[in-house]
């Protein structure tokens, strides 16, 4: 009866050892267990995802582009810019004055003939509002004799009514004394009479029946 009973205690204390070590082992086996490297550039797509793989490592430079956000407003404000001049330049006022001033005698007894823009990109300063009725530009001008900077500056006071020029001149590089004990460059008035713009109607497309917002008066 004794040996048997010693058996069984001798088999329970020889199983709890080995669940013991097994579970140490186990333990032990996790505790070793590496981790799988992260994907790299270059490494094949993953057909897989496993429990064990390690986090790409963030990266500490992706607050770079910030710095280039200046530079791309800088060249965005630049651009607009240019296509607004591009647009004024290229617009009917602008090419209406250029012809009047060839074609005013103070203008070529001062500039010469081949009156044209003083830069090959020209630069038009000011406000051209057809829509409101207000223009006030100026811009460089030369010919085969002097350079200067006309101004012209035409409004209109009612919505169909003609603009009318309140100033055309010719500011030249030639100082002159200004009556207050200083100088100041000598402006020429080329709006001598009538008005040479009255009849233009700076570059307003002709009103055509059932086109735009323009529609005939039935009622006479």
């Amino acid at each position: 009866m004794l040996p048997r009973l010693l058996r069984v205690r001798a088999g329970v204390l020889t199983r709890l050892l080995l669940e013991s070590r097994g579970g140490n082992v186990g333990r032990s086996l996790m505790l070793r267990r590496t981790m799988i490297a992260a994907p790299k550039a270059g490494d094949p797509p993953l057909m897989s995802r496993r429990a064990d793989r390690e986090l790409p490592e963030l990266p500490t430079d992706g607050m770079k582009w910030v710095k280039t956000v200046p530079i791309f407003l800088v060249i965005l404000i630049s651009s607009a810019l240019a296509i607004f001049n591009y647009q004024k330049s290229s617009s009917p006022v602008v090419s209406s004055t250029l012809y009047a001033l060839r074609t005013s005698p103070r203008a070529r007894e001062y500039l010469g003939s081949e009156i044209y823009f003083a830069n090959k990109m020209p630069w038009i300063w000011g406000e051209m509002n057809q829509l409101h009725g207000r223009i006030d530009i100026q811009f460089e001008v030369m010919g085969t004799s002097r350079a200067g900077t006309m101004r012209f500056t035409s409004s209109r006071r009612t919505r169909q009514g003609m603009f009318e020029t309140t100033e055309w001149s010719l500011e030249t590089y030639d100082m002159e004394d200004d009556g207050k004990g200083g100088v100041r460059r000598r402006k020429i008035d080329l709006l001598d009479g009538a008005d040479p713009f009255k009849a233009i109607e700076m570059g307003e497309e002709e009103k055509v029946v059932g086109r735009g917002s323009y529609a005939p008066n039935i009622s006479s």
